[in-house]
């Protein structure tokens, strides 16, 4: 009887602390053992023209028990207002995007992220771009900051009724056959000013930046010490800017100055070494020029990146799972697709590249040039993105100002090279 007794009160504590366990125990998305899902608040913080807003709502249908709460900003406010909180400790969204000229600045605040490997992301990695995967890791590749979106890689983009007036094949696989080289783009662009008088490359920002933004190491390196000796690939791609300019093939248009979009407009120049998201502000600004602009692979040592964001997990969040949950459905391959196709934003996710819906995109602007699997190629010929610490920009100013001299004051090219050395120097001690 005593057995029976023994036996009847431990059965009744099993069945207690089972009870307790089903009650608390809940999966990543908060689903019980009982499988209810308790109510999740997620505070999302993004900029630009994205539609995430949309997406966010499709996955709140697929998964009720979840509220997105989508918040965009323009891009300077949303990564001052996020460096603010993570800074304070309170305040921080629980998903972020992160620019990718801005990521350097957050990763030295690891401890304010998720690792997202933690979380699940060695299950996607082979997903993805291997150089734009590894460019949101640390240093030693063991942490995560963020899962990639879009990316911006660089083509050239050209006219074709100058190109034709040169002498110069204008079907996109000839010309990029053709210039295969930066030699070879010199020779283009002094065909093109003999023949029409115009200048090849809009600016010597843009000249400078064919191999700036190709290199392995710009201003600073990794350990954010600056990068400006002799030898040093900015210089390289300072004394190739300079050389277009003595050979009068660079012209002095502004980006994104009302000069600048006539001239696009107009065809008042022939080239652009611009990225995938260059298209849509052509398409939406520069009416005369419908038909008229094509797209071609740049020679690989100019094959770059330009934009393009993360997506990460401030460490204060109280939901990190779903959170990384949420976000690795947002980036997935059949997502980057519909945000591709709404918005403009380049896959980061190799397989898009091979989808039809993607490869037969045809652009009227672009006489109906499929401009798409340009990009792509372009994409797959990137070898990585340089380090660019806090202080890159002011950096880059400094050596942009040097060759703005050299271009139109006639200033000596290497005298305002160790003038501007000088300058980045002092900056760095600040």
């Amino acid at each position: 009887m005593k057995s029976m007794k023994r036996w009847f009160v431990l059965s009744l504590s099993v069945l207690f602390a089972l009870s307790l366990a089903a009650c608390s125990d809940k999966d990543a998305s908060g689903k019980g053992a009982s499988g209810d899902k308790e109510e999740i608040t997620l505070n999302f913080w993004t900029f630009g023209a994205t539609g995430y807003e949309e997406l966010a709502k499709e996955y709140e249908q697929k998964n009720p028990n979840i509220k997105i709460k989508v918040k965009t900003s323009e891009t300077a406010d949303h990564h001052d207002a996020l460096f603010t909180a993570l800074s304070a400790g309170s305040g921080a969204p629980d998903i972020a995007m992160l620019e990718i000229d801005q990521f350097d600045r957050f990763k030295v605040a690891q401890d304010r992220f998720n690792n997202l490997y933690d979380l699940g992301a060695k299950d996607i990695q082979d997903q993805y771009l291997d150089w734009k995967w590894k460019s949101g890791e640390n240093n030693d590749g063991g942490f995560l900051f963020g899962l990639p979106t879009d990316i911006g890689p660089k083509a050239l983009y050209y006219r074709i009724d100058l190109f034709e007036q040169a002498g110069l094949p204008t079907e996109p696989e000839e010309v990029a056959a053709l210039i295969n080289s930066p030699k070879a783009f010199e020779e283009a662009g002094l065909k093109v000013k003999e023949k029409t008088g115009m200048p090849f490359v809009d600016s010597i920002e843009m000249a400078f930046r064919a191999y700036l933004d190709a290199a392995e190491t710009a201003y600073l390196t990794p350990d954010n010490e600056l990068n400006l000796g002799e030898d040093s690939e900015v210089k390289k791609a300072y004394d190739y800017a300079v050389r277009l300019n003595d050979l009068g093939i660079v012209g002095k248009y502004e980006m994104w100055s009302p000069e600048w979009a006539n001239a696009v407009n107009k065809g008042e120049f022939a080239a652009e070494l611009g990225a995938g998201w260059l298209k849509g502000w052509m398409e939406g600004n520069a009416p005369d020029a419908v038909g008229k602009w094509r797209v071609a692979t740049l020679p690989t040592d100019f094959a770059a990146n330009w934009g393009g964001s993360y997506i990460a997990v401030p460490s204060e969040t109280k939901n990190a799972q779903a959170a990384y949950d949420f976000v690795e459905w947002l980036v997935s391959p059949e997502n980057q697709l519909k945000s591709f196709q709404s918005h403009g934003l380049f896959p980061s996710a190799q397989s898009v590249y091979d989808q039809a819906e993607f490869k037969t995109n045809a652009d009227d602007f672009f006489g109906g040039q499929a401009t798409a699997p340009v990009f792509a190629q372009a994409a797959q010929d990137i070898a990585g993105i340089p380090y660019k610490g806090e202080k890159y920009f002011p950096v880059h100013n400094e050596i942009l100002n040097a060759l703005k001299n050299v271009q139109n004051e006639g200033a000596d090219p290497e005298k305002e090279w160790e003038a501007a050395v000088k300058r980045a120097e002092d900056l760095m001690k600040r």
